[in-house]
């Protein structure tokens, strides 16, 4: 499916977000919008559904009420959720869009769903991410 890839490229191309990496055999890139609070957000085009991940910090070391917060913060995300990695090592954005019929208004929002959950919970997961 490399139209898609190259039509996913072109929807961040036309959002102004920079690709600072790009693995073409996985049809993966790795973006960032700084203006925005975007830094190395991976996309990858995992047939059938394209994929949005970005690193917001380690789980500290006493996360205390840390994931009972970030499920109460999913619920006001808009797009994708606060999720753990497979050893509960990160805490990561993710989102999941469907290729077939992926449009740019649809990643564009997913993307900007970020910067906003960013912008309003970012004071608060850096003050967990000092303890």
């Amino acid at each position: 499916m490399p139209e898609i890839f190259d039509r996913v490229k072109q929807y961040l191309f036309d959002m102004e977000i920079h690709i600072i990496s790009e693995v073409l055999a996985e049809k993966l890139v790795v973006v960032e919008d700084e203006e925005n609070g975007i830094k190395n957000l991976i996309i990858d085009c995992e047939e059938p559904i394209l994929i949005l991940e970005q690193v917001i910090m380690k789980v500290p070391q006493d996360p205390g009420d840390l994931f009972k917060r970030l499920l109460q913060m999913n619920r006001d995300v808009v797009h994708g959720a606060f999720v753990l990695d497979e050893k509960a090592e990160l805490i990561l954005f993710r989102d999941t869009l469907q290729l077939e019929n992926l449009d740019r208004n649809e990643l564009e929002s997913s993307i900007h769903a970020l910067s906003l959950a960013l912008a309003e919970y970012g004071s608060e997961l850096i003050g967990y991410a000092k303890r």
